[in-house]
């Protein structure tokens, strides 16, 4: 229960949270969820299970799984998990920042003092501040690197028994709130109902991508998480376990979310903005409005710091099996440097410091938040996620992965059922991710 709980809360996060509920309102509710279902079916449950596999049954973490399983030159998928944790905690502790300005802002009361027509400028005065972006940024690293100390039992096992469970309770407080409103019939036909109106090619590659990236696969983290497992746990229904799980936050996120904006005449598909400016305007707006904001808030930090644990996890646990170090040492090294890393992306004028032609090259034009979370989402995520699905697919010995998959498991009926999923389903799933960052689909 431990390890699922954890690697629950390496899933669930601000994707889940606060990306999902954008995205499935941009792109017009129903169908685009259906699709997304779809998605964590035939692609995101398998890439999960192989990749606990591969964790349990080297008893590693990703650079020393990859070697200790035969895999050679396959050992570059590890080094690529351990970057992609360092690029993607670097950026993302900047946005987990905003969440943690938001919470102190609901508990002192000012987002309801303001009124409507004062949140708007709220986010816009947070994202120009660079004091504020770093001050939360440290803080937020400081957070995450203490639970990193603690180790694995005291530590990760511990704060995922408390964090998940809290998470999941706070939701549902939102969620009960949401049936009282005017806006929860609509809200729930929005989410549930079959809508194809606003629904393009692209959303459905969309729907593809988030269901990859809401996982946390492709990044050594459940690799990582997997390492921790006895030779007799099943990894099968774990895998089955944690998908659930993450997949019922992102809907009961949007079925809180979308009746607030409903019942306050507010736009679906708003975009980023959802979370830090329409949902803070219509809790402003209701009875209790400091308190639902408080919740929802320190919801959104909850979600960040159980994936940022098993992002910086993967850096420290590289550390302690490939250099030898104490994980005191691991994880302040590797927190810090994250902490340096994320200084760009928590400076509004990131790109012109650091790097603009890089950023404008690379990222399109885009600054430097923007380019770290184009290339971790659209390129290190799959990339990571195609290599560990083909290395378990056609390079892991038939024997190993035969036996690794049946340890435990009550479910070995599902084995060809998986293998014929991983050598052929996921890389053309994943090849269309990487057609559609180029523009070719």
């Amino acid at each position: 229960m431990g390890f699922v709980l954890a690697a629950a809360g390496s899933a669930v996060g601000l994707g889940n949270i606060w990306k999902f509920p954008y995205i499935t309102g941009v792109n017009g509710g129903g169908a685009f969820v259906l699709i997304y279902l779809v998605c964590i079916a035939l692609v995101g449950l398998p890439v999960m299970a192989a990749e606990i596999l591969l964790g349990r049954a080297s008893q590693k973490s990703p650079v020393g799984a990859f070697r200790a399983l035969g895999g050679g030159r396959w050992i570059v998928v590890g080094w690529l998990g351990v970057v992609c944790g360092f690029v993607i905690l670097s950026y993302y502790s900047v946005v987990a920042g905003w969440a943690l300005h938001y919470t102190w802002l609901s508990v002192t009361g000012q987002i309801v003092g303001l009124g409507p027509e004062g949140v708007g400028p709220v986010f816009n005065a947070l994202f120009e501040s660079n004091s504020l972006n770093l001050f939360w940024h440290v803080v937020f690293m400081i957070l995450t690197i203490a639970v990193i100390l603690g180790g694995v039992g005291r530590g990760i096992e511990r704060w995922a028994r408390i964090l998940m469970p809290t998470l999941f309770g706070l939701m549902l407080i939102l969620l009960a709130n949401s049936f009282t409103m005017d806006g929860f019939a609509q809200g729930f036909d929005f989410v549930f109902g079959f809508h194809t109106e606003n629904l393009t090619r692209a959303g459905v590659l969309e729907a593809l991508g988030h269901a990859f990236f809401t996982l946390s696969l492709g990044m050594g983290a459940m690799l990582t998480y997997g390492s921790y497992l006895r030779k007799n746990d099943d990894i099968v229904s774990a895998s089955v376990a944690i998908s659930a799980l993450d997949t019922a936050l992102a809907l009961t996120a949007s079925l809180a979310l979308f009746p607030i904006i409903f019942t306050f005449g507010m736009e679906p598909g708003a975009g980023p903005g959802l979370v830090f400016v329409s949902i803070p305007i219509a809790l402003s707006q209701m009875a209790g409005g400091s308190f639902f904001s408080a919740v929802f808030f320190f919801l959104l930090v909850f979600a960040a710091l159980t994936s940022a644990v098993s992002l910086l996890e993967v850096a420290t646990s590289y550390l302690i099996d490939e250099k030898g170090w104490s994980r005191r040492k691991a994880a302040l090294t590797a927190g810090g440097v994250i902490v340096v890393a994320g200084i760009p992306s928590a400076l509004s004028g990131g790109t012109a410091l650091f790097g603009s032609t890089f950023a404008a090259t690379i990222g399109q034009g885009r600054n430097w938040f923007d380019t770290f979370d184009y290339l971790a989402s659209n390129w290190l995520l799959p990339l990571g996620g195609l290599g560990i699905a083909l290395f378990t697919a056609w390079r892991l010995d038939d024997a190993i992965r035969h036996r690794a998959f049946l340890e435990g498991t009550n479910l070995a009926i599902f084995y060809k059922v998986w293998l014929l999923l991983l050598k052929f389903v996921v890389p053309f799933g994943i090849s269309l991710i990487f057609l559609h960052a180029i523009g070719v689909v």
